[in-house]
């Protein structure tokens, strides 16, 4: 093959005796010259319009998930910066600060509740033994040395007290220091309450940038989905008005509906079928309405405070709602909303 590609010349063609067509590229240094030979082969793939088809659209899904991933990554770095790290630095600064002295307000109440009650105690015994040495005795029924025992007590209470009143002092003036710390600190949350409050507007709106953001990406994605010749796409037209210029509850009432409440019907139809379900004939039990409910629609059942209703569930019902029955009406009732009795 070397001695070939020598004689025709580095860019010959030449066939080989198996008759496969080959090139040759010769690369040439100072000393020696080296050949490269390799065979020259044509494969030829079906060209299907759907694989086509399904290989453009592929890319397009994939360019739609990255532009998503960009969005979130944005919505990450910006929740950090104006909602997430202000709060950590105040949960790990000013608020351990404040904790740490409010605890130790507790701690001087308590010591001054302590002082008041020792005083307390001292002044009733000082009052009874000076009651006791006020008497004069008649030594013929107590002997004199019970009168200098009662006596010397008095002057012992008198002690006491006096000790008491110097404690309760300290105590008293620690408990106003110590709250008059804590009322500074309190007093300076209030600024940190107005940042907080505008950095959870900061976040909420950065929060609706981002779903705004991928709701457009998605939406753009249908429309070049759309305009593919024989996609599965339902329609190429979207299937609510672009986000600018449709209210929340426009855009809530064009969100596509799960599982869970595609499940419920219509409020005619649900009162229908409740009208038409009769109560089981064992489960049902007796439960007092806690607060008062205003029914949402004629499917539910407006209750009132302390009054006693029937309730019972049905099958496939929500297990946070029960059927409540009050005299010849019928409907769902929040199980929040009620004790059950046994």
């Amino acid at each position: 093959m070397a001695e070939a590609a020598s004689e025709l010349g580095p860019t010959t063609p030449y066939v080989s005796p198996e008759g496969a067509t080959h090139t040759h590229i010769a690369f040439q240094s100072t000393t020696d010259v080296w050949s490269l030979s390799r065979p020259t082969m044509t494969v030829s793939f079906p060209r299907s319009p759907v694989i086509f088809l399904a290989g453009k659209t592929l890319i397009k899904v994939a360019e739609a998930e990255k532009r998503l991933g960009a969005a979130e990554r944005d919505f990450i770095h910006m929740a950090s910066i104006n909602f997430l790290t202000p709060l950590r630095n105040f949960l790990e600064g000013d608020w351990k600060t404040i904790s740490k002295e409010r605890r130790l307000l507790q701690n001087r109440r308590l010591d001054l509740d302590a002082c008041k009650a020792r005083l307390k105690k001292a002044k009733a015994a000082e009052a009874k033994a000076t009651c006791e040495g006020d008497t004069v005795p008649d030594f013929q029924e107590t002997r004199p040395r019970n009168y200098i025992l009662s006596a010397s007590a008095s002057a012992l209470w008198n002690d006491e007290v006096d000790k008491a009143e110097q404690e309760l002092r300290v105590a008293q003036t620690e408990f106003d220091r110590q709250a008059e710390v804590t009322r500074l600190l309190l007093e300076g949350i209030s600024s940190t309450h107005v940042n907080h409050l505008r950095c959870l507007h900061e976040f909420v709106e950065s929060q609706t940038t981002y779903y705004a953001q991928c709701y457009r990406h998605m939406l753009d994605l249908q429309k070049q989905l759309g305009r593919f010749p024989g996609t599965f796409v339902g329609t190429t037209e979207p299937a609510s008005p672009p986000l600018s210029s449709t209210s929340p509850t426009t855009t809530a009432a064009t969100m596509p509906v799960g599982p869970s409440v595609a499940g419920l019907a219509p409020p005619g139809e649900a009162a229908l079928r409740l009208e038409e379900v009769a109560p089981p004939a064992s489960g049902t039990r007796k439960a007092r309405v806690l607060y008062d409910y205003e029914a949402a629609d004629s499917s539910e059942l407006a209750l009132l405070a302390d009054e006693l209703i029937t309730v019972y569930s049905l099958p496939g019902m929500d297990p946070d709602w029960l059927i409540g029955e009050r005299g010849n009406k019928k409907g769902k009732v929040p199980v929040t909303y009620l004790e059950l009795l046994s």
